[in-house]
């Protein structure tokens, strides 16, 4: 039997927690982000989530942090639905999404949010500086990563299932997880 675990990742501003929320929902699963677990390390660090990425990349803690983190919690936990950019690393036997979309409708995505302030630690004042910023963190997290763990976190090869979220709402975003998931786990 499979185990009981979802990893979602995908690009800046595709919709990873607000699919794992609900797909956790819907199943009646746990939910983790580590996005989330960033975003308060970098609050307690007094800076911003991009400033924090660039830390992260001299200050090799910040990662071993949350990756001994998910490493123990792909080990102990069942049920868990986690969008994480290196989940699907750690819990290799996880059902592993990736959620994909273009750097421009991610930046009007993030942009909104950061108006509505529902992102912690996350400042802008125009699309622009959000755009800028998405480059910034996502070349400092593909160096990262490859250079701590030797691989591509955005490589679709390491994914059951890719979703392109520009044009799909949660709904159907979501209904395609589950519909998936279910398949993934009734193959032998």
């Amino acid at each position: 039997m499979k185990k009981e675990l979802i990893t979602i990742a995908g690009s800046l501003g595709s919709g990873k927690s607000s699919t794992a929320k609900e797909v956790a929902r819907v199943l009646g699963y746990k939910h983790f982000s580590s996005g989330d677990l960033f975003r308060e390390i970098a609050a307690q660090r007094g800076e911003t989530v991009e400033a924090t990425n660039i830390s992260a990349e001299a200050k090799r803690d910040i990662d071993y942090k949350v990756d001994e983190l998910l490493q123990r919690m792909g080990k102990t936990e069942s049920k868990l639905v986690i969008d994480s950019r290196m989940a699907w690393h750690w819990m290799p036997d996880s059902f592993k999404v990736f959620l994909a979309i273009d750097v421009d409708s991610a930046a009007q995505r993030i942009f909104q949010d950061v108006l509505k302030q529902s992102r912690v630690s996350e400042h802008a004042e125009s699309v622009e500086d959000v755009r800028a910023s998405i480059e910034r963190r996502f070349a400092s997290e593909q160096k990262r990563y490859f250079s701590l763990y030797g691989v591509n976190p955005t490589d679709p090869e390491n994914f059951d299932l890719v979703i392109d979220t520009k044009d799909n709402d949660l709904s159907g975003v979501t209904d395609t997880v589950l519909t998936k998931y279910k398949e993934w786990r009734e193959e032998a």
